[in-house]
């Protein structure tokens, strides 16, 4: 009986290794969905109106449907602060506004985070009147305080305080004024692959007038449902 020869051995030794290691190459690397679906930070909650901020290079686009607005928007996360851009359709009044707005987080301790933010933008009323009695036209400009509140309760839920404290001025009728003081919460829940969901609702209190010696107080209200998505 022959022994095969070590130089034999060393080349069978050597083919075996490079076919092991061209079948590991080959194999498709499988990344797990949850790090897949993880945002910048490693938390996926949140695009709407959650979290209080986004984190410093998320990015979120967004749309919501309601009463009586409708709306979309973009929000970009940098370093403790938001920078948001927003489009509203208010349908009661056939009225646009477009805002651009800021907001900072000032307050953060365990689940509980406050951002107050200010928006500015304007206003275009049509002074359409089929289902608001009171409404006027005009071009008005819009300073909008607000605080939102976000309280995480579970990995995949957050709750939200609401603070709106719209400020519309007129520019093509002087005198012209509308604003609203609305306050409110609701639920942002995180569907998974990037998405998340809202359901809120507001109430408070209007005022306007289209003239000096005219002003109307009235019941404010507002309820939206949103759908969200983290780019970034």
């Amino acid at each position: 009986m022959t022994r095969p020869a070590p130089s034999r051995l060393l080349v069978s030794a050597l083919l075996l290794v490079s076919l092991e290691t061209a079948a590991q190459e080959a194999a498709p690397v499988t990344v797990p969905d949850a790090v897949r679906s993880e945002g910048v930070d490693g938390d996926p909650l949140g695009a709407v109106v959650a979290p209080a901020t986004l984190p410093d290079g998320a990015t979120s686009v967004y749309g919501f449907v309601g009463a009586p607005e409708l709306g979309v928007g973009f929000r970009q996360g940098i370093s403790g602060f938001e920078l948001e851009a927003r489009g509203r359709l208010q349908w009661f009044q056939l009225s646009a506004a477009l805002e651009l707005a800021a907001r900072r987080r000032v307050y953060e301790r365990g689940a509980l985070a406050l951002a107050p933010s200010l928006g500015v933008g304007v206003v275009l009323n049509s002074g359409a009147t089929y289902m608001d009695d009171d409404n006027f036209s005009g071009v008005l400009l819009r300073v909008s305080p607000g605080l939102v509140a976000s309280y995480r309760v579970a990995d995949t839920v957050a709750l939200l305080g609401l603070v709106d404290l719209p400020i519309d001025i007129g520019l093509s009728q002087d005198k012209a004024r509308r604003f609203q003081a609305l306050g409110g919460g609701g639920v942002e829940v995180y569907l998974g692959s990037n998405l998340s969901v809202l359901a809120s609702g507001q109430l408070g209190v209007e005022t306007f007038r289209e003239r000096v010696g005219q002003g109307e107080t009235r019941l404010g209200w507002s309820t939206r449902l949103g759908l969200g998505a983290r780019l970034f």
